[in-house]
Formats: structure tokens, C-alpha cells, sequence
């Protein structure tokens, strides 16, 4: 986990900016870096600082106008493919929590969650890429249930080979292709070719997507919040 976890908060309601602010002031491992009132703000500003000054993660409402948060992440992912995202929302439905993940964000936060969940949700985003509840894990299941749903989520779905599902294992792990070429003895570039399959075959974005699929198929477990 970094020291020093630098977020960026995107809002257009100035006073939840500055009430999530208030809450992560007293963190020692957490600071709010900048805090911006829409998406055009938030790409400018990001376009414009140094590698040393990128946050780590970014905190971004859904419902905002006239670009709102699915539009915003779709955006900074194709721009900043490593750059985490927490979606905030007040609505916590199965459909949002579905297009989340085929976003590649790395967690989602109800509005309301107290402080405890909030500096989890991010500690947890910054360790392992991903944040889960016992609620979010059960509700993707049930997301998943049907084929159809199950396509929409993860599109062009395909059935990994078992020297895929070990690559996946490894990426699970946080294995650099050098590490993982290493392990499974092949070449880096092998290993990126795997990786790129990976991701064609299952319709992931990115390997935070990776890594849900292996979740929700039981390739891989990840600590769930209870």
C-alpha cells in the first residue's frame, strides 16, 4: 500500500467535494490532491500535471451534467488505462454495479456508506485494485445468472485454455509479464500475447476486468468485505 494515497475527487455538487474532503482530512495515508465539478475539469487538469503529481485513484459521481460519470470513466480509462477509479452513486442496482465493472472501474460506493467503508474502498483500490463487498460480490452473481446478462457484461466471451487460465491466475497475483514468463517458463512477449487473448476473449477492458471475471468464475478470490 502507497504511504501517501493521492486521490482526486470529480463532483458537481460542491458541498459532497467538500464533505468527503472533511472526512479523508484526518488520514494520514490519504490526500485529496483536487477536487473538480465535472468531467471537462478533471480531463484539463489531469492533461496538465507531471507524472509525480498523477493521482493514484479517482472518486467520480455517476449523475452529472452535461457529461456524466460513465461518460467521464470511458474517457479516462482510454486516456489513463492505470489510473483507479471508485464510482460514487446514489443508486445501487445490479445494472450499475454490471456496467461498473465493464468499465474496469475498481470499486463502487454508495453515497451513504460511512467514513469506515470510505477509507476501506480506497486502501483496498490502492492494495488490490479492486474493492468488493459481501453485497456487490453476491449482486454480480445474481447479474450474471442469466446468458444474456452474462454476455452484456463480459462481451464476446469465449473459453480460456487452461495455459490462459494460468496466465490469469498469475495476473490475479500482480505478476509482471516477466514474472509471470518466468513462472510459466515463456518469453515476455508470449506472455503479452496471452494477455491480449485474455482480454479479446472475454471482453475486458483492462486487467481490473481480468481480475472480476477470474472472481466471478471462481478462478480467483479476492477478500470480500462481510
Amino acid at each position: 500500500m502507497n504511504s501517501n494515497i493521492k486521490l482526486v475527487l470529480v463532483d458537481d455538487e460542491q458541498l459532497i467535494l467538500e464533505g468527503i474532503k472533511m472526512l479523508l482530512s484526518a488520514q494520514n495515508n490519504i490526500s485529496v490532491d483536487y477536487m473538480a465539478t465535472g468531467g471537462a475539469e478533471i480531463i484539463d487538469y489531469l492533461a496538465a500535471i507531471s507524472r509525480n503529481e498523477f493521482p493514484d485513484i479517482a472518486m467520480v459521481d455517476v449523475q452529472m451534467q452535461p457529461m456524466d460519470g460513465f461518460e467521464l470513466v470511458e474517457i479516462l480509462k482510454k486516456n489513463y488505462p492505470d489510473l483507479k477509479i471508485i464510482i460514487l452513486s446514489a443508486h445501487y442496482k445490479s445494472s450499475v454495479l454490471g456496467y461498473m465493472v465493464k468499465l474496469g472501474v475498481s470499486a463502487f460506493l454508495p453515497k451513504n456508506s460511512d467514513k469506515k467503508t470510505f477509507i476501506e474502498a480506497i486502501e483496498m483500490v490502492d492494495q488490490n485494485g479492486m474493492y468488493f463487498t459481501k453485497e456487490d460480490h453476491e449482486m454480480l452473481l445474481s447479474y450474471m445468472n442469466t446468458p444474456s446478462r452474462k454476455k452484456s457484461l463480459f462481451d464476446n466471451e469465449e473459453t480460456l485454455s487452461n495455459r490462459e487460465i494460468d496466465v490469469v491466475k498469475l495476473i490475479c497475483q500482480e505478476k509482471t509479464n516477466q514474472e509471470i514468463a518466468d513462472i510459466l517458463f515463456l518469453s515476455p512477449r508470449t506472455v503479452e500475447s496471452h494477455r491480449q487473448r485474455i482480454l479479446d476473449k472475454i471482453g475486458a477492458k483492462n486487467t481490473v476486468g481480468i481480475v472480476i471475471y477470474a472472481v466471478i468464475n471462481n478462478i480467483h478470490s479476492v477478500p470480500i468485505k462481510l
